[in-house]
């Protein structure tokens, strides 16, 4: 990422959970470090978006993989003109099912995924940020359908989560675990999924399926084309490899904001 240029898409919900349209640049003010940043761009237009769903087809998911389709395939049909989707299944290798495309129609290979092996959860993320890195659309998501246990990965979640700040990707993670798992392990695997979901700016769901889920992937949808994205040129110029933190603040009270927590700025070759 150069450093001369941060680009940040915010989401901004009311108390209900609903986007809030309608703000403008004067609203907002961006913290680098906690230090203020002016902003250079600033867009409210309701733009399309790319995303890349990760869907998890491991053994432990032998009885949600028709859900997790479902949901799938409740995403594609929201998504608007304009709009591009990949699907990649990830068990214990990753597979990209379909290339991005506007289209809802999926090919026969996605319909006979069946589940087996371990899970590289953590490779696919890394994965979908590689192919969304490329991407023109300023605004860029992964949607991940996972009961959340990677047991097989190369690549840490924290090396797929800063993959994914690097190309700019919101991650909204669907907890697809059986409603009656519990214990401790299991809240610790959530905790897996609620991080790259919040340190990305995106959203954890937890449902069942059905109509919540249809109502989870609406409001993402909506969200997505939705966000503001705004720029700025960062007040440090240092390239040092660090972490930089970025806060956003909205002047209107009671409204929540959803972004990345920061990006690793460049580091300067010797």
């Amino acid at each position: 990422m150069d450093s001369a240029i941060v680009l940040v898409n915010v989401a901004v919900t009311d108390a209900r959970g609903e986007v809030v349209p309608g703000l403008a640049e004067r609203h907002f003010m961006i913290f680098e470090d906690e230090a203020p940043q002016k902003i250079n761009y600033f867009s409210a237009e309701e733009t399309p978006f790319a995303a890349v769903i990760l869907l998890d087809t491991s053994g432990s998911m032998e009885s949600r993989v028709s859900l997790a389709r479902s949901a799938a395939i409740t995403f594609l049909n929201g998504m608007r003109r304009g709009d591009s989707a990949a699907v990649i299944n990830f068990d214990s290798k990753f597979d990209v099912v379909r290339d991005f495309s506007n289209s809802i129609y999926l090919n026969d290979r996605f319909y006979e995924l069946k589940a087996n092996g371990m899970t590289v959860l953590n490779d696919a993320v890394y994965k979908a940020a590689e192919m969304l890195s490329t991407r023109p659309e300023k605004r860029r998501a992964i949607i991940v359908l996972s009961d959340g246990e990677d047991t097989l990965s190369s690549k840490s979640a924290k090396r797929a989560t800063d993959a994914a700040i690097a190309a700019n990707a919101t991650i909204y993670t669907v907890d697809m675990a059986p409603v009656d798992s519990q214990g401790k392990f299991r809240n610790q695997i959530i905790g897996g999924l609620k991080s790259y979901a919040e340190k990305t700016g995106g959203a954890f769901v937890s449902t069942a399926g059905g109509p919540a889920m249809r109502d989870a992937f609406k409001r993402i949808v909506e969200e997505l084309g939705s966000q503001y994205t705004l720029s700025y040129s960062p007040s440090a110029k240092k390239n040092d490899g660090k972490f930089r933190k970025i806060r956003i603040e909205v002047a209107r009270p009671n409204l929540t904001i959803r972004t990345r927590k920061g990006y690793n700025a460049p580091k300067e070759k010797k």
